[in-house]
C-alpha cells in the first residue's frame, strides 16, 4: 500500500438558483472545473499513455442525473474539456456526498496501486434540474399527469417507505433542533457568521487561486459565490418566517439559516507521492483517514458526527489534534449539533465561510470542502484537518487530511 495525496483543487464560483450560471449546462460546468484543476499541474500531459504519466481515471459525483447531467456526466466532462478519448471516467451518486465519495474512491485507487493519478470532483445544476413524468401503468390514461421537480429532496417515493423516513429535509432538521434544544437565535447567529466569513475570505483573496471562471459568463456578474450576503446579521435573519413549521408550531429553520439552491462544479487532483516530479506540482496534503456512517434517514443531519470520528480513528489522531474543520452547512441546526457533539472550538469550523453563504450545489460540495480544507491548512500551517458532509436519507462521509506542505507545524 502507498499513500494518496491531494495535489490541487479548482472550482467554479457557485451560482444561486436561477442566477448567473442558469444558462450553463452541468456537463459544461463539470468540464470547466476539470480543465481548471488540470491547469494547476503544468507538466501533466493528459495525452500521455505511459503508466505513471497518464490520468488513470476520472471519478465524478452528481446527485441528480435526471437531465443534462445524465449518461455518465463524468465522461461527458472529459470529452467536453478536450481531454483525449483515452481518459476514462465514471460518475458516482451519494447525493450530497457524491464528490467527497469520488475523492475517497480516487484515494483508494491510488493507495492500492490501481492508479497513480486520478481526478475526482462533482457537479450540480439545481437550476437546470428537470421536471420528470413517471411512465403510466397502462396505455393511454385519460387523466392528467403531474410533473415532479428533481431539484431537491424526495420524489416518486416508494409507498413501502415509512413516512418518518421520507419527511422533508427541513422537517427532519426541525426534529434535530428539538432533540438538541438548538434555538433559532443560535441558528441565525451561525448563519450570519457564515456570510461574514465568506465575504471576508473573498475580499482577502483566499479564494482567488481556488476558483476558475466559467466560459460565457460575465466575470463581473459572478465575481464571487453568488449567494453571499455581506449585510446578513442575526437581527436581519430573525425577521424571516420559518419555512417548514409555523412559528406557533416552534419552527426555527428559515431560508436564511439553511443552505440555498445552487449551481457549480469542483475538482480535485489526487495521486501518489511519486507523481509529484512528473506533474510539476508538490502535494498539499495526505489523505490520512476516511469514514462513512449511516443512521435513520430522518436523522441525516447528525450523521457526520460518527463519520468524522471514524475517519480520525483511522488516521490515528483525535479531535485535540485537529486545526481546521470544513463541515458542509446544509442547515445551521445540523452544523451546530455536530460541532457541539465533537466539542471542538467553533472558531476552527468553516473559517472561510460555509455552504449557507457559499452555496450547496449538491454533487459539488464535497470536493469544495476538501479543497478548501487543504488551502486552509496550507495557509495556517496546521497539520490536521477534517472535512465532513451530511447526506440525505441518513448518511455522512468524512475525510482527514494531513498537511504536507512546507511550513507545516508539527
Amino acid at each position: 500500500m502507498t499513500a494518496s495525496y491531494l495535489f490541487a483543487s479548482a472550482r467554479t464560483p457557485f451560482g444561486r438558483f436561477g442566477g448567473a450560471l442558469a444558462g450553463v449546462r452541468p456537463d459544461d460546468l463539470a468540464a470547466t472545473a476539470l480543465r481548471g484543476v488540470l491547469d494547476r499541474a503544468p507538466d501533466l500531459d493528459p495525452a500521455e499513455t505511459g503508466v505513471g504519466g497518464r490520468i488513470d481515471d476520472v471519478v465524478w459525483g452528481c446527485a441528480n442525473q435526471a437531465g443534462e447531467d445524465n449518461r455518465n456526466v463524468g465522461r461527458m466532462a472529459v470529452l467536453l474539456a478536450g481531454l483525449p478519448t483515452s481518459v476514462p471516467a465514471t460518475t458516482v451518486n451519494r447525493l450530497c456526498g457524491s464528490s467527497l465519495d469520488a475523492a475517497i474512491i480516487a484515494s483508494r485507487a491510488v493507495e492500492t496501486g490501481d492508479a497513480e493519478i486520478v481526478v475526482a470532483g462533482g457537479v450540480e445544476s439545481m437550476t437546470r434540474a428537470p421536471w420528470v413524468l413517471p411512465k403510466p401503468d397502462r396505455a393511454f390514461p385519460a387523466g392528467n399527469a403531474t410533473a415532479v421537480s428533481t431539484t431537491l429532496g424526495w420524489r416518486l417515493v416508494n409507498a413501502r417507505m415509512p413516512k418518518e423516513w421520507t419527511a422533508s429535509l427541513g422537517e427532519c432538521n426541525e426534529q434535530l433542533a428539538e432533540r438538541f434544544a438548538i434555538s433559532r437565535e443560535r441558528q441565525d447567529a451561525f448563519a450570519a457568521r457564515s456570510h461574514a466569513l465568506a465575504a471576508r475570505a473573498w475580499a482577502d483573496g483566499f479564494y482567488d487561486d481556488l476558483v476558475v471562471p466559467v466560459d460565457g459568463v460575465d466575470p463581473a456578474a459572478l465575481a464571487r459565490d453568488e449567494s453571499i450576503r455581506d449585510g446578513s446579521t442575526p437581527e436581519r435573519l430573525a425577521g424571516l418566517t420559518p419555512s417548514f413549521r409555523t412559528p406557533e408550531a416552534g419552527g426555527t429553520i428559515t431560508a436564511g439559516n439553511a443552505s440555498p439552491l445552487n449551481d457549480g462544479a469542483a475538482a480535485l487532483l489526487i495521486g501518489s507521492e511519486a507523481v509529484a516530479g512528473r506533474i510539476g506540482r508538490a502535494p498539499l496534503a495526505r489523505i490520512a483517514g476516511r469514514g462513512a456512517h449511516a443512521l435513520d434517514p430522518q436523522e441525516f443531519g447528525f450523521a457526520p458526527v460518527e463519520a468524522a470520528n471514524a475517519a480520525l480513528a483511522r488516521a490515528g489522531i483525535g479531535w485535540d489534534d485537529v486545526a481546521a474543520v470544513e463541515l458542509n452547512e446544509a442547515f445551521a441546526v445540523q452544523s451546530l449539533a455536530c460541532v457541539d457533539a465533537w466539542k471542538v472550538d467553533p472558531e476552527i469550523v468553516n473559517a472561510k465561510g460555509g455552504a449557507i453563504a457559499i452555496g450547496h450545489p449538491l454533487g459539488a460540495s464535497g470536493a469544495r470542502i476538501l479543497g478548501t480544507l487543504a488551502a486552509r491548512l496550507v495557509q495556517s500551517g496546521g497539520r490536521w484537518g477534517v472535512a465532513a458532509i451530511c447526506i440525505g436519507v441518513g448518511q455522512a462521509l468524512a475525510v482527514v487530511l494531513e498537511n504536507v506542505s512546507p511550513g507545516v507545524r508539527s
